[in-house]
């Protein structure tokens, strides 16, 4: 007999913890290549490589039917995550690997703040709390008039916001289509709206740069992969805690990698909003309905 779906609690988590450890190595490349190459240029290239990994279900893509209205929606998402993209690259090579991590996770209070906005989810008193302590979160790491905010920070904050954006549309077009049109879609489109911002500061980058932004679009996919069998493993409050240590992998490889110096308050205002996107799962499982705050890394590239 075969088991049960989600009833694999310790692959569940095995598989949710190798995702985020992808998805740390993918912000420690980034911040590899440095600011020589433009964001929107190391943007372009890591999605224009990376639709290699689409090959294998170019065949589905093909046979799955698109309407008007959701190649608009494709449309849509693609340019909203490819601003987040740029967004995301530009932080990445200016603030520190557990600055980047820990605003990121704001995405999932972004997303439960749309679904009530655009899809009709109930905004009760909790997650009203939840949000209002995950902001609160992002102020303890931003820390305004005590340290200077960097434009990184803005752009990070900006990317956590379009990323949850971008996560609702998906929400939208996975219940029109299937995951791999989904998925396939967000890459073609990702790849054409940056093409003219890339082009327009084009820097020829070196092998080196490319090897590492190819590595950047192969951990980014078995990232998401790895991430998608976990969630079909087990439920999101099994998996969600594990999301935890992309917090801990960033600051210790920024302070072995990068030398950047671990800051409490970084690690305080994480754990502030951790906490309050895991509350919202937990009550999403305790309620037996369908989750709509994605895990922390759901949202990313």
């Amino acid at each position: 007999m075969t088991k049960p779906v989600q009833d694999r609690p310790v692959a569940g988590v095995l598989w949710m913890l190798m995702a985020g450890i992808c998805f740390i190595l993918v912000n420690a490349l980034v911040k590899l290549v440095g600011q020589r190459v433009p964001a929107p240029e190391a943007a372009f290239l890591r999605y224009a490589m990376g639709l290699v990994f689409l090959i294998p279900m170019l065949r589905t893509m093909v046979s799955t039917p698109v309407s008007g209205r959701l190649w608009g929606q494709f449309a849509t998402r693609g340019l909203m995550h490819g601003m987040g993209v740029m967004l995301w690259f530009y932080a990445m090579a200016r603030i520190p690997l557990a600055d980047v991590t820990a605003i990121n996770y704001l995405s999932p209070i972004y997303v439960t703040l749309g679904a009530a906005m655009f899809l009709g989810e109930k905004l009760a008193i909790r997650r009203i709390a939840a949000v209002v302590f995950a902001l609160i979160g992002s102020v303890v790491i931003l820390r305004p008039g005590v340290r200077a905010i960097e434009f990184g920070h803005w752009a990070m904050m900006g990317a956590a916001l379009v990323f949850g954006a971008s996560y609702i549309l998906a929400k939208v077009t996975v219940d029109k289509s299937n995951p791999a049109l989904v998925l396939g879609m967000l890459s073609f489109w990702v790849t054409v709206v940056l093409a003219p911002f890339a082009w327009a500061v084009w820097v020829p980058p070196t092998l080196h740069e490319i090897g590492i932004l190819f590595a950047v679009a192969f951990f980014a996919t078995a990232g998401h992969y790895m991430m998608t069998l976990a969630m079909a493993a087990a439920p999101l409050s099994v998996t969600q805690p594990v999301t935890f240590l992309q917090l801990v992998w960033a600051m210790a490889l920024g302070y072995f990698a990068f030398g950047e110096p671990i800051d409490l308050w970084v690690v305080a205002g994480g754990v502030i909003i951790i906490a309050s996107v895991t509350f919202i799962t937990l009550r999403e499982a305790a309620l037996n309905r369908r989750p709509v705050t994605p895990p922390a890394i759901a949202t990313k590239l």
